[in-house]
């Protein structure tokens, strides 16, 4: 059984989010801790915006170990916990993952990060059954398949629409600025003020395009190295700055100070002729927190929030209009994957069931060949290539109609007229029954 746990910026604040946020080490221990309870597989995906565990259970499991992992990450109450997290089952989980890979879910319409953030998600997931103690998967062939599935969607959705086109998000604006002024942006050095939501969506983006970046710690030190070893970034103090702005191709301004922290003053401290080299300075922050007077300096480029809002605006009612698109390939997609799904069902069942007709057909052969053993070997090959080829086309129809039925939903109906038809709930699992 399929099944997803989690929360996202649908149902809970940032405040709450960011304190079930995963580390990559923290997120090893989890899958294990949780593998090693009643899941049977497990993907742990975590953002910014969203953690979710999709997992693999057996018939009859409970969810409950999953939800005390993440409960216990965050330091909060179970009960707490689940006043926050959303659940879906089998089919309609299907359906989120692939919403959420296409960033049909995404606080941002058609941002670009998750598709990346999903395949990580994955591939940490399968590292992870590496450092289990018994060397056990992390990841079976249900997450395997449906993970796999899923980056595929999302690759055909930003291919075949527009969903991703245009940056739609204020920091997605201040790259696509940084592109126009710089090209491409790897192996710049880019600097990211605070340690917010808007900072680390500004720092995803910017790592995204190739750039090398740190976080400054403008007053939550604590947060900002949280956020800096998260992303794999680099950290510096705000008394930094100044050294750091020598060298620096690109900042991003988001912190919460209450009155400007980049002055004309700081700038020209750290730079006395001015910039060496175009310098872009976005302010994102309300209130700014980049002086005005900043933008007189030669080769030094300033734009705020009001400047990237409209290029938003313009690209969002473009990205809405490929959403029925975009839907119609997820809900093709879930169709797909959903009839591979269905079919595993009856697969024991048809394995039974060639089990059993495999066995009927080698007693009657053998009870047979006692009266023919006068034939000579070739002939006596000929009788059971014919016995063969006739089981065959005898259970070619039923094993057919089994897996359209599990396709189509109506497997339990078809599985149990089976069983009964064929005496298959004589036997055991793997058809080694008695034979009457």
């Amino acid at each position: 059984m399929l099944k997803v746990i989690g929360l996202s910026h649908h149902t809970a604040p940032v405040e709450v989010r960011e304190r079930f946020v995963f580390d990559a080490a923290e997120g090893e221990r989890a899958l294990q801790a949780v593998t090693h309870g009643e899941a049977a597989e497990a993907v742990l995906l975590s953002t910014c915006n969203r953690t979710e565990l999709y997992l693999g259970l057996s018939e009859g499991a409970s969810p409950d170990s999953a939800v005390e992992v993440l409960a216990q990450h965050a330091r909060i109450s179970v009960e707490d916990a689940r006043a926050y997290l959303y659940t879906f089952e089998e089919r309609r989980g299907v359906e989120h993952l692939f919403r959420v890979v296409s960033s049909l879910d995404s606080m941002i319409l058609g941002e670009p990060q998750i598709q990346g953030q999903v395949k990580n998600a994955y591939e940490r997931a399968v590292s992870a059954g590496n450092g289990t103690p018994d060397g056990g998967r992390v990841v079976g062939p249900l997450l395997s398949r449906l993970f796999q599935h899923a980056l595929a969607v999302g690759g055909k959705v930003r291919s075949e629409t527009h969903l991703g086109t245009g940056a739609a998000s204020i920091p997605s604006a201040a790259v696509e600025l940084a592109r126009k002024i710089f090209g491409p942006l790897k192996g710049l050095n880019a600097l990211v003020l605070g340690a917010g939501e808007m900072s680390e969506l500004s720092l995803e983006c910017l790592l995204g395009e190739g750039a090398r970046g740190t976080v400054v710690a403008s007053r939550t030190e604590e947060r900002a190295r949280a956020l800096a070893r998260r992303l794999d970034a680099g950290y510096a103090r705000f008394e930094e700055f100044p050294r750091l702005l020598r060298d620096a191709n690109i900042v991003v301004s988001a912190t919460a100070a209450p009155h400007a922290i980049i002055t004309r003053e700081l700038v020209l401290r750290a730079l006395p002729n001015g910039p060496g080299h175009p310098l872009l300075v976005v302010d994102i922050a309300l209130p700014r927190d980049v002086e005005p007077e900043v933008g007189d300096i030669p080769n030094l480029f300033v734009y705020d929030i009001d400047d990237l809002r409209q290029i938003v605006d313009d690209n969002v009612e473009r990205r809405q209009k490929e959403i029925p698109r975009a839907e119609r390939i997820v809900e093709s997609a879930v169709e797909d994957f959903w009839a591979w799904h269905s079919s595993r069902d009856v697969v024991p069942l048809i394995r039974q069931l060639r089990g059993r007709g495999e066995q009927l057909r080698a007693a009657e052969l053998e009870r047979a060949m006692r009266r023919l053993k006068h034939l000579a070997p070739e002939d006596q090959a000929a009788v059971e290539a014919l016995t063969r080829q006739l089981l065959n086309k005898m259970l070619h129809a039923p094993t057919t109609r089994l897996r359209e039925a599990a396709a189509s939903g109506d497997a339990l109906d078809v599985a149990d007229a089976a069983r009964y038809l064929f005496k298959l709930d004589m036997e055991d699992p793997q058809g080694k029954g008695r034979v009457e």
